[in-house]
């Protein structure tokens, strides 16, 4: 298990930019999938983005072309990118670890992103 911390998001107007941040406790080197989730009120958690080991990396269809993840291995960094934000994308993100493809999950505490003018 590793623990994960993100970082604060806030209240960004629509069409505006945020990036998370999510430290991890330990080196993330050998971790195979560090990603970010979502959950809106009422709705379950879903997969916004994630990214292996090997540098792949895969979006959910509607934050493809807005969102960029990436992952600094020296740093035990992952970060979100997020670009033209729409209300929808108004949920709070958590920060995901998964060591191996067999591993359970290891969660941030999440972090509230408000998108609204």
């Amino acid at each position: 298990q590793v623990q994960l911390v993100e970082s604060r998001g806030g209240l960004v107007q629509p069409g505006g930019s945020l990036r998370l941040s999510c430290a991890a406790s330990r080196s993330i080197r050998s971790i195979y999938s560090m990603g970010w989730f979502r959950q809106a009120p009422g709705k379950q958690r879903d997969l916004v983005a994630a990214i292996t080991n090997d540098g792949s990396t895969n979006y959910t269809d509607s934050v493809k072309g807005r969102f960029t993840i990436s992952r600094d291995n020296a740093k035990n960094m992952v970060y979100l990118q997020m670009n033209s934000l729409k209300p929808e994308d108004t949920a709070v993100y958590y920060c995901n670890a998964r060591a191996t493809i067999y591993s359970p999950n290891s969660w941030g505490q999440g972090t509230q992103v408000t998108v609204s003018s």
